[in-house]
């Protein structure tokens, strides 16, 4: 395959960075709905996960680029009534936000789940023996409104792990992954599942259905150019597309010319990129990056930009993590240059460093000074008092003498 441009590893970086959107920093005067939403537009997905030691996490990647904003912001912008919803919940990377644009390039997607393809073994089978509950549950909701699972469920035990679903639950993923439901709103974290007419734009759903051809086309494409420089593998992982299709539809792209084939100083793979990118001359970004933000959660990508072998530990046990339970990493200048186990423990009122690890090339004072005033940004974003330090590694005494040295109590929560 002919190669149109080469990248330098910094280059690469620095095109990843800016396509990401760490170069956007807004002040909070100036934020609102519009920055968000241009934001996401941008990214084209936010993962969406359960865990909550800080904040969900999909709140966490609009903070890392834009600095603070109200979260009901994003709860509007994703949940709220008529013309303020700009996002729907569905199957993205993983479980996700997107922009009401992306919704037509993913109708193939719920065509595939339906037919039990693309979607968990264990929901496709209950999707083939237990059409009787599903249309039970689907005239509930149709009859009712929006519904979460618990409203529904028949069983008398109280449900377990997502394995252990009552048939309700299961019969509303089904519908779900099928978009025969949409998420019209949140219980806490419980969806609340309504009819897709009841929840989505009527010029949205009566727009004629794309092929599957030029749904994934357009997906890559999207992942490109949130993505600035990847692999093919990078650009598949993005909304989570099959192999064989992801392939095909590559191979489409670069023969017409929408994807340029590029090589990276080091990288095994071919990349690709959209046309010829400019690469900036420094990204100057300083942010601590949730575990499923975009950057960073292809870990091969990952370790090929930035050097940086990076692994979830909530599900490890204790005795056998390395870092920590909820450990985000670090970006600053161009590199992840430490990770941070931290805990927003909202009964002391305060942001709790729990490890600080810095990685072999270490913080200077600059970059300690910065992570100090990113912890205290994100303690006023999350409203709590102060910043805890409960790490006695050098790093942590660094940190601590550059938190005395930081003044931010004029950051608003």
């Amino acid at each position: 395959m002919p190669t149109t441009q080469s990248l330098s590893l910094a280059q690469a970086r620095r095109l990843a960075l800016s396509a990401q959107g760490f170069n956007t920093r807004q002040t909070s005067a100036s934020m609102g709905a519009a920055q968000l939403q241009r934001m996401i537009e941008r990214l084209g997905v936010v993962q969406i996960d359960s865990v909550n030691a800080l904040v969900r996490s999909h709140y966490l990647p609009l903070f890392s680029r834009l600095g603070s904003y109200p979260q009901a912001l994003l709860d509007q912008l994703a949940w709220g009534r008529n013309r303020q919803r700009k996002l729907f919940e569905y199957w993205g990377h993983e479980a996700s936000l997107l922009p009401l644009s992306l919704y037509p390039l993913l109708r193939w997607r719920m065509d595939r789940a339906r037919q039990g393809q693309g979607i968990y073994q264990q929901l496709a089978r209950f999707g083939r023996e237990q059409q009787a509950t599903i249309a039970r549950v689907l005239a509930a909701v149709t009859e009712q409104g929006a519904l979460g699972a618990g409203s529904l469920s028949t069983r008398q035990e109280r449900a377990g792990p997502w394995w252990d679903w009552s048939a309700e639950k299961h019969a509303l993923e089904w519908l779900f992954a099928a978009g025969l439901v949409n998420v019209a709103g949140r219980r806490g974290f419980e969806r609340l599942y309504d009819l897709p007419e009841r929840v989505l734009p009527a010029a949205l759903l009566e727009q004629p259905p794309m092929n599957e051809a030029d749904a994934q086309r357009g997906l890559l494409l999207h992942a490109a150019g949130a993505l600035g420089v990847a692999a093919e593998k990078d650009l598949r992982d993005y909304f989570r597309l099959a192999p064989g299709d992801s392939r095909a539809r590559l191979a489409e792209l670069v023969e017409e010319g929408a994807l340029q084939a590029c090589a990276v100083q080091g990288w095994t793979q071919a990349a690709y990129c959209l046309g010829s990118p400019r690469v900036p001359r420094k990204v100057s970004s300083s942010a601590l990056l949730s575990p499923f933000d975009s950057l960073v959660w292809e870990r091969e990508r990952t370790e090929r930009l930035f050097d940086f072998r990076y692994r979830l530990e909530i599900y490890t046990p204790a005795h056998k993590r390395v870092y920590g339970y909820y450990v985000l990493p670090f970006l600053h200048n161009e590199r992840i240059a430490a990770r941070v186990d931290l805990r927003a423990e909202r009964a002391n009122d305060c942001l709790t460093v729990h490890a600080v690890h810095e990685e072999q090339a270490g913080l200077d004072e600059a970059g300690m000074q910065a992570l100090a005033e990113s912890l205290q940004r994100m303690a006023a974003w999350l409203g709590l008092a102060e910043v805890q330090l409960n790490c006695p590694r050098a790093s942590a005494a660094r940190l601590r003498e550059a938190l005395a040295r930081s003044d931010l109590s004029d950051v608003p929560a």
